[in-house]
């Protein structure tokens, strides 16, 4: 069985968000049940400011960010870059690579010293090993148009007394990747971390890249700078990245999903296809690129600005136990491209009535 996102000629460094819920007939009262007893709740909120001039670029982690206490279910949580006053900045200024929401937990003894060698990662349920991937939630350019919602009566479980260690406490952890591309000479090349315009041959820790490293995150680190016309003027700017999450308490009339993040980590000529013998290839999720036709936020020419996602109709589609998933990243060969992703995001939910491996 297939899982499969395509992209057009101008295709981005992206992370992509898939939304899939295994799941059986449930009785339309469960979720009526909560839409009238529990009201979702939603709150906005800002990183640290983080300064960008021309060129510039930064790949910051900030602990302890603010985010909703207790034990409750998430059912939302989106982002976007905003200026001091709010505004939205748009791709073609600010791109953003990337940001990511890890849960944590950090000794009660330690609050505020984010002693590093203390922490312990609360990731997501796989299926990468040694917190890789380990997120709860992460988009890139296309944060403003992918949907995040999770349906009733399922919810994003978190703060559970009985899962936080004994002497922790549950704390959040936000990384933002962004690369300011105003007065760029090549503002795609920039996006893409070319290595050649940042003028780079070693990572951020002082390793020689590869020869054939054209491009990629190793090349476009915090504090490194892509190349900028020359002459060029252009205004430090102090950004935020603003984002809202919704949620509600929780109940046990709520049905916890977990979290998997899905790689593509392997490459494939489609004419060798004794490599990659698939059983029935159906396909059980296609995700397709929105791309931006304007200049305003959001609608940005050039760039991908969403995508979309998959909600399956309970019961439509069965998966076995020990199945194969494949997933499938389709990019057009039409211009060549660094630096890019592709990542599935699909829920699980297990805990059903009469429960059964049911898409």
């Amino acid at each position: 069985m297939k899982m499969v996102h395509r992209f057009g000629g101008w295709s981005l460094c992206v992370a992509i968000l898939v939304l899939v819920l295994s799941c059986t007939s449930i009785p339309s009262s469960n979720s009526l049940r909560i839409k009238k007893q529990i009201k979702t709740k939603s709150g906005v909120f800002l990183s640290q400011k983080f300064e960008l001039g021309p060129g510039s670029v930064i790949n910051r982690f900030y602990y302890d960010i603010d985010f909703p206490r207790g034990h409750i279910a998430v059912k939302s949580f989106n982002a976007e870059v905003v200026d001091e006053a709010g505004n939205p900045i748009p791709l073609h200024e600010t791109y953003l690579h990337h940001w990511v929401v890890y849960r944590y937990y950090q000794p009660k003894d330690e609050y505020q010293k984010h002693n590093i060698s203390k922490l312990i990662i609360a990731g997501n349920n796989g299926i990468c090993q040694d917190d890789i991937l380990g997120q709860y939630y992460g988009l890139g350019s296309e944060t403003r148009k992918t949907p995040t919602f999770v349906p009733d009566p399922y919810g994003v479980e978190v703060g559970n007394p009985a899962e936080i260690p004994d002497g922790y406490e549950e704390r959040w952890l936000l990384n933002v990747h962004a690369i300011d591309t105003r007065g760029a000479v090549d503002g795609l090349g920039c996006t893409e971390c070319r290595c050649d315009l940042y003028n780079v041959s070693k990572d951020e820790y002082g390793r020689p890249l590869r020869p054939d490293y054209r491009g990629g995150l190793l090349c476009c680190y915090d504090q490194t700078n892509c190349k900028v016309r020359k002459g060029f003027q252009g205004v430090k700017r102090s950004l935020y990245l603003k984002y809202t999450v919704e949620w509600i308490d929780w109940t046990d009339s709520i049905l916890p999903v977990k979290i998997y993040i899905f790689d593509v980590t392997d490459t494939w000529n489609g004419l060798n296809s004794a490599k990659h013998n698939c059983k029935d290839g159906r396909v059980i999720c296609s995700s397709n690129p929105i791309y931006g036709k304007g200049k305003e936020a959001g609608n940005e020419a050039g760039y991908i600005v969403g995508m979309s996602t998959c909600y399956p109709q309970p019961g439509s589609i069965k998966i076995v136990d020990g199945e194969t998933l494949v997933l499938e990243s389709k990019y057009s060969s039409s211009q060549a491209h660094t630096g890019v992703m592709g990542l599935f995001y699909i829920l699980v939910a297990d805990q059903l009535p009469n429960s059964s491996n049911i898409f």
